[in-house]
Order: structure tokens, then sequence, then C-alpha cells
């Protein structure tokens, strides 16, 4: 999956936010309904403009910018 090409970084455009091409749904966001527990096929019937391929892309994106970022968790010590 190449990404790129489904995935836009636009200043102009939802204030520079990751949206899929040619619309302003933001990669958060649909990452957050998978999150959520939502199907992509909840997705797709929600947001008519998306295609299955924009979700897997969405999800690339996501997978691609953890590689990059550390996010530290706080770790509590076991009991």
């Amino acid at each position: 999956m190449n990404w790129t090409e489904r995935i836009a970084i636009n200043p102009e455009i939802c204030h520079g936010k990751p949206c899929v091409k040619g619309t302003r749904i933001w990669v958060s966001l649909v990452l957050d309904f998978l999150a959520s527990g939502d199907s992509i096929e909840e997705i797709l019937r929600e947001y008519s403009q998306l295609t299955r391929e924009d979700v897997l892309a969405c999800i690339a994106y996501g997978a691609e910018v953890a590689r990059e970022r550390f996010v530290p968790i706080p770790v509590k010590p076991a009991s």
C-alpha cells in the first residue's frame, strides 16, 4: 500500500492536517472510528466519498507515523 497516493498534507486544507486526497476527511478521524470499533464498511457507509483503499491508506499512514515518532507511555510498576 502506497499511502502517499491517497493521503495529502496541504497547509491550505484543514490547517495542514493529513487528509484523504480530494476530501476534507482527516486521517485521524478515520483512525478514531476504527479504534472505537467501527468497521471499514461502516465508515464507507457514513462517508460515501471514501473507498476501502482510502481507509487502508489511513491505516498505513498511521503505521508509518508510529514508526517515526516515539510517544512516552507511563508504565506502572508491577504490584
